[in-house]
C-alpha cells in the first residue's frame, strides 16, 4: 500500500491556500526574493526563512527588522537586520547586505519566506505544537494525538532533531491559560489537523498521515508553521505513559502500511 509523502512546503501552502477556511490558519509566506524580503519585513518585521525541501528544521533562519534611535531627534531611527541560524546571530546594515549572506547560505536551493509568529513560551523558551492525524480503518482521518515541543536554548526551532524537548501539552498550555480555555483549543486543533488532511488529499489521494507543526501566539491565534506528510511517531511511544494514545497511533499506522522500521520506501511526490 502506498503511503503519499510531498516534498514541497510551496506546494502546500498553495493547496491549503485554496481553502478560505484552512487559509486564516496560515502565515503570510511567499517564495524567497530580496523584493518579498523586503516587503515582508515591512509588514511584519520578524520572518522566518527555510528550505522548500527539507527536513528535521535544518536550515530554518529568522531574520528581524530593527530600528534604533539616532542622536539627531529630526533624523529617522536607523534600520539594521538581525539574522538567526543554528546558535549564530549576525547584525547587517542593510537589506543588500543582508540577501548576500541568506544567497550564499541557500547554496542555490529554493526557500521559502514567512511572516514570523511570537510563540508562546515555557521558561522563557518559545515551543510550538504537532498535531499528529491519521487515516482510521474505515479511511476516516481522526486527530490521535498533541505534543508540544519547546525548543533548546538559543535555538530559534523546536525540532527534536536540534535539541528541541517534547512536553505535554496541558501543562504546557496552562501556564497561559485555564484547562477550559486549553481543552477548547485543543479541540480547534483535533478539527484542524482533520481539516488539512482533507485539503491536501484533495491533490494528493494516497495521503494516509500527517504531522501539523502549529504555533499559537501571545493572543492564543492557531497559525499552520508546516505540514508534515511523514511524522515521526516515536514521540508518541516514547514520551505518553498513558499505552493507549500510541496503541491507536500504531494500529492506524498497520491499517495504512507504515512500516514503523523505517525500510519500505514510499512515494514521494513533489
Amino acid at each position: 500500500m502506498t503511503i503519499q509523502r510531498v516534498a514541497s512546503k510551496w506546494a502546500k501552502t498553495k493547496i491549503l491556500l485554496k481553502n478560505k477556511g484552512l487559509a486564516s490558519y496560515v502565515p503570510a509566506t511567499r517564495l524567497y526574493s530580496l523584493e518579498a524580503l523586503e516587503d515582508m519585513l515591512g509588514t511584519h518585521t520578524l520572518v522566518y526563512i527555510k528550505p522548500d525541501r527539507g527536513t528535521y528544521g535544518i536550515g530554518v533562519m529568522s531574520v528581524e527588522q530593527l530600528h534604533a534611535q539616532t542622536a539627531d531627534a529630526d533624523e529617522p531611527p536607523a534600520t539594521s537586520y538581525k539574522l538567526r541560524y543554528e546558535q549564530k546571530t549576525e547584525l547587517f546594515p542593510s537589506l543588500e547586505s543582508l540577501h548576500k549572506t541568506l544567497s550564499a547560505l541557500f547554496q542555490g536551493k529554493d526557500y521559502l519566506i514567512q511572516q514570523g509568529i511570537h510563540l508562546l513560551r515555557h521558561k522563557d523558551r518559545p515551543f510550538d505544537l504537532r498535531v499528529l492525524t491519521q487515516k482510521s480503518p474505515s479511511g476516516q482521518w481522526v486527530s490521535t494525538g498533541i505534543i508540544g515541543r519547546v525548543a533548546a536554548k538559543n535555538k530559534i526551532i523546536t525540532n527534536h532533531h536540534s535539541g528541541g524537548v517534547v512536553h505535554h501539552y496541558k501543562p504546557l498550555m496552562l501556564e497561559h491559560m485555564t484547562a477550559q480555555e486549553a481543552e477548547n483549543i485543543r479541540k480547534e486543533l483535533n478539527m484542524l489537523g482533520v481539516n488539512v488532511a482533507g485539503q491536501l488529499q484533495k491533490s494528493y489521494p494516497n495521503l494516509k498521515e500527517i504531522g501539523l507543526d502549529v504555533a499559537i501566539d501571545e493572543r492564543w491565534n492557531i497559525w499552520i508553521l508546516e505540514v508534515n506528510t511523514k511524522p515521526a511517531l516515536f514521540p508518541f511511544k516514547k514520551f505518553f505513559k498513558d499505552p493507549s494514545i500510541y496503541k491507536q497511533v500504531k494500529k492506524y499506522a498497520n491499517a495504512y502500511g507504515r512500516n514503523l522500521s523505517g525500510k519500505k520506501k514510499a512515494k514521494k511526490t513533489g
